[in-house]
């Protein structure tokens, strides 16, 4: 969940600066700071568990799979989000120590609170990054999944997947059935 945290501007250099002080994670989009708030334990759940099965998949590449606290940087000086696993395979994120810049995949678990966003105005900001191929959303109150992918044509295509479906992340070649990322949340 975001929470405004207040309306004043603050330059992008100015907020990687704040942030490093701060006792809890903030989004820097257009200027303005919002507070990350807590997310339920299934919505954890439904993070590790995808993080984990990539974290196995992706072992000895040259990828890093990262979870919530790894901020993303859509460029150098903003925006700047939180998504709840992001997998870079550049070799300049291998040693990011503020932010992700190249990511290939990020994923968002849903919430009430935030779905529309994450839907809408988050996925137009992330679509500005030049590495990003594929973009995840996954329901945390009920089993689904949705994949964008972008095409050959430069356009981004939604691959739907439910119940009893396998998955196949092609950004990073991995394949698992939908049940991985429930699994013990329902």
């Amino acid at each position: 969940m975001v929470v405004n945290f207040e309306k004043s501007y603050m330059s992008p250099l100015e907020y990687l600066e704040w942030e490093e002080q701060q006792d809890i994670k903030h989004e820097y989009i257009n200027g303005e700071v919002f507070a990350m708030t807590g997310g339920t334990i299934p919505h954890n759940d439904v993070a590790f568990n995808l993080a984990s099965g990539l974290k196995n998949h992706l072992k000895g590449s040259k990828c890093r799979v990262n979870i919530a606290d790894a901020k993303v940087g859509v460029s150098d000086t903003g925006p700047f989000t939180y998504p709840d696993v992001v997998v870079s395979c550049h070799p300049k994120d291998k040693k990011a120590i503020k932010f992700i810049e190249f990511p290939s995949l990020i994923v968002e678990v849903l919430s009430p609170s935030t779905e529309a966003y994450d839907r809408g105005g988050k996925f137009q900001l992330y679509r500005r990054i030049q590495s990003l191929q594929e973009y995840v959303l996954i329901s945390a109150d009920k089993i689904g999944l949705d994949c964008f992918r972008l095409n050959d044509r430069g356009l981004w295509e939604l691959h739907p997947f439910v119940e009893g479906d396998d998955v196949h992340l092609v950004s990073v070649d991995f394949t698992f059935p939908l049940s991985l990322v429930y699994e013990d949340v329902f």
